[in-house]
């Protein structure tokens, strides 16, 4: 299913995206997942399901991407990203409620993800979209042993 909203689109990922999701995110994060990573995820893994958030205004190019796993009734966001340089403009916000809206096709009743503490922007935005901190996982990321605080908020019925 292709969504719209203003001018982003948000969509299902396909390998043809994933030059462009491996750009994005080797510019959002410190230790990147790889194409290859991400070509298994949507080739492989049966609990996974990713998305693209696109600019129609720009030749329709790609500049966002998420990722979650489903499992029973329970949805993990295992990633969400949006290029540098179109932060800022809320495409994150209604990306996420458009994966929100995938979730719940999908059966999901409550959704789970981890997020650095120092990822003041990424809380502010979690906040926003209705997650609530549950907990920590303590030195959780393996580039400097930064904790993830673990958040969880159920999704709409």
């Amino acid at each position: 299913m292709q969504a719209t909203t203003g001018p982003f689109f948000f969509r299902v990922m396909a390998p043809t995206d994933l030059a462009a999701v491996e750009r994005i995110e080797q510019g959002s994060f410190p230790t990147p997942w790889s194409k290859d990573a991400f070509y298994r995820e949507i080739t492989e893994n049966n609990l996974a399901f990713y998305y693209v958030a696109g600019c129609r205004s720009e030749r329709e190019i790609i500049v966002g991407y998420a990722g979650i796993w489903v499992i029973l009734d329970e949805v993990h966001l295992m990633t969400i990203a949006v290029h540098p340089d179109w932060r800022g403009h809320g495409l994150g916000e209604q990306f996420l409620y458009y994966v929100f809206a995938e979730a719940c096709l999908k059966g999901g009743q409550r959704i789970t993800l981890e997020v650095r503490p120092s990822n003041r922007e990424a809380l502010a935005l979690y906040h926003r979209t209705g997650f609530k901190a549950a907990g920590r996982r303590r030195h959780y990321y393996t580039d400097n042993g930064e904790d993830a605080v673990i958040m969880w908020r159920d999704l709409p019925g």
